[in-house]
């Protein structure tokens, strides 16, 4: 498979970004199945894969795409704006897809060289320890928030490597594993993105060979064992300049998903009011067109945010070029706020949406739980991420260089 042709030719971005808005009134309509199901349904994995959306940053060579940032945030946004739960989940596996292509190909060939549509799911804080052995690492641990893992063929697992059983771990890794190899605990029961089944995966004394671990540090480096086969500039981004977008981009659809169901309901509801003798569209309130109407600024100024972002990294990349600790730290800063935007965007429309949005039929108060829930994530917290951010401005040590 060294040669190929490049499959992201034959592919329109805006029709594909259209192929994942067309899927939002499906989608809508299984919110509520998805949630008392604690899971995707499979009937929307497989319209998102006839779809072709999880090929959308997809090795070519294995029948992706190899399209762009901005157009992979798109897609998830709009899948976001369908249903929050499904967009997690969606968004998780099509960025994997770009991380697999980091690995050894023979890992990659192991993933989709039978099974061109097969996805996976992840936890990436090392929740086990990988010690080194002939051929590969012998594996024990369990992992948290697998989001995705009931839909997924494989697992992403994160893991300290140690050289030999009583040693200390001296480094960092991702580990592949079928779903075939490791056990799943059913315990996700929270209050947001319920459908996304974040359960926990268990192992237990599981032999992985070596071809299927990627180091933290070749995935940071910008030069991974994949970009041997995967020459697109998307396999010279450093792992976390780019992962969070995964996060980042369903939110804003979560929040687009908000804006676009409350219009609606605002445009067909009617109230009298304390002081009102005949019924007034809601539509003719102030406050309700005040409100509406940041919450779609905020929206799009979290989009323009974005955009910008990851056109930039994409020219970076596409010049051989290397991003600097000032706008790693700025994007990493901004995926957050975008975030943040996005939830006071859906707070300011929840606020107004009286007894009728208390209903578990009610889609606004879906997104309102959900986009706060994604808004909870370690790597979209602004606590965290704008204190990185400013030590940067300040002229400060970042305080890590994961980012």
């Amino acid at each position: 498979m060294d040669t190929i042709e490049r499959t992201s030719d034959l592919v329109d971005t805006e029709e594909l970004v259209a192929c994942a808005a067309a899927l939002k009134p499906a989608l809508r309509r299984r919110q509520r199945e998805t949630e008392n199901n604690r899971r995707v349904p499979e009937e929307s994995v497989a319209e998102l894969k006839s779809a072709g959306l999880y090929k959308v940053i997809q090795p070519a060579r294995y029948g992706g795409y190899e399209l762009d940032l901005w157009t992979f945030a798109r897609c998830a946004a709009e899948i976001g704006a369908g249903c929050g739960s499904t967009a997690w989940v969606y968004s998780t596996a099509a960025a994997h897809q770009w991380q697999i292509g980091m690995y050894d190909d023979r890992a990659q060939a192991e993933v989709w060289g039978k099974t061109p549509d097969a996805i996976s799911a992840s936890s990436y804080s090392p929740g086990g320890k990988a010690v080194a052995v002939e051929g590969g690492y012998k594996i024990t641990g369990k992992w948290l928030y697998c989001s995705g893992v009931l839909n997924a063929d494989w697992m992403i697992l994160g893991v300290l490597i140690a050289e030999d059983v009583d040693a200390e771990p001296t480094s960092q890794g991702y580990i592949l594993v079928p779903k075939s190899d490791y056990e799943i605990e059913d315990n996700w029961d929270v209050v947001g993105l319920i459908g996304t089944g974040s359960n926990d995966v268990i192992i237990n004394d599981l032999f992985v060979p070596s071809h299927r671990m990627l180091l933290l540090d070749e995935a940071l480096s910008g030069n991974p064992p994949g970009s041997a086969v995967n020459r697109h500039a998307l396999w010279r981004i450093p792992f976390f300049a780019a992962i969070s977008l995964c996060l980042c981009a369903p939110a804003i659809g979560m929040a687009q998903g908000a804006l676009e169901t409350y219009l609606e309901m605002v445009g067909a509801r009617k109230t009298r009011g304390a002081a009102l003798s005949q019924p007034q569209s809601m539509a003719e309130f102030p406050t309700i067109q005040t409100r509406v109407a940041e919450a779609a600024a905020a929206i799009d100024a979290s989009k323009m945010l974005i955009r910008r972002d990851c056109q930039e990294i994409m020219c970076l990349m596409a010049e051989g070029q290397k991003l600097t600790v000032q706008e790693r730290a700025r994007n990493k800063g901004d995926l957050s706020f975008a975030v943040k935007m996005a939830r006071q965007a859906v707070d300011l429309l929840y606020e107004s949406v009286g007894g009728a949005g208390l209903s578990n039929d009610s889609k606004t108060q879906r997104y309102w739980r959900d986009v706060h829930s994604a808004s909870k994530h370690i790597s979209m917290n602004w606590d965290m991420c704008s204190t990185l951010y400013g030590r940067v401005l300040l002229g400060l040590p970042s305080g890590t260089a994961q980012f």
